[in-house]
């Protein structure tokens, strides 16, 4: 097959939902071989995922409950990055509201979330890690910190029961611990 992959055109967008940080929109495209269809878009800004280590060589997870899959999950620890904050910053500052602890940042890097969303995720591996502080959570975040060792998280990795599972092997590929 000699086709070329070509952008699509977009013939309209429109917001369907907006509420906190994230819209729904229902865009409309001719496709390459001139069909329209519509498609709906998950328009959210940029955020991190924080594979985190304390000194003693421990994961840091946070469980929280999850409306989406209506589980309690493990998580990296993360969240938006704000429109005055670079990707590190927002890492370090998510880490430390999120678990009270800080660290030295070692790698950074980024995912698309999905293919239906605008949201460049930036996985970021910080390790040195000491608790400093006690959880600084919004009103609407209850999580509870969970340290694991690195056996018990890269069986988590494979479990199914944690997200921002990318992020996890992307950070250990870049720590050579696969």
């Amino acid at each position: 097959m000699n086709e070329q992959i070509k952008e699509w055109e977009e013939l309209s967008r429109e917001v369907i939902f907006h509420k906190y940080s994230r819209k729904i929109e229902k865009v409309m495209y001719r496709l390459q071989d001139g069909q329209e269809s519509d498609f709906y878009i998950k328009k959210e800004g940029p955020a991190t995922a924080i594979l985190a280590f304390t000194k003693d060589k421990k994961v840091i997870l946070v469980k929280q409950y999850r409306p989406g899959p209506n589980e309690i999950l493990h998580e990296l620890p993360g969240g938006i990055v704000d429109q005055d904050e670079s990707p590190e910053e927002a890492a370090q500052r998510e880490l430390l509201e999120e678990t009270g602890y800080q660290g030295l940042i070692r790698h950074v890097s980024h995912v698309y979330d999905c293919a239906y969303s605008t949201m460049k995720r930036y996985c970021v591996v910080i390790d040195e890690c000491e608790r400093v502080q006690e959880q600084n959570l919004d009103k609407t975040e209850f999580a509870e910190v969970s340290l694991i060792s690195l056996m018990g998280f890269r069986d988590l990795l494979k479990s199914g029961r944690m997200t921002d599972v990318e992020v996890g092997y992307i950070g250990l590929d870049h720590l050579e611990l696969l």
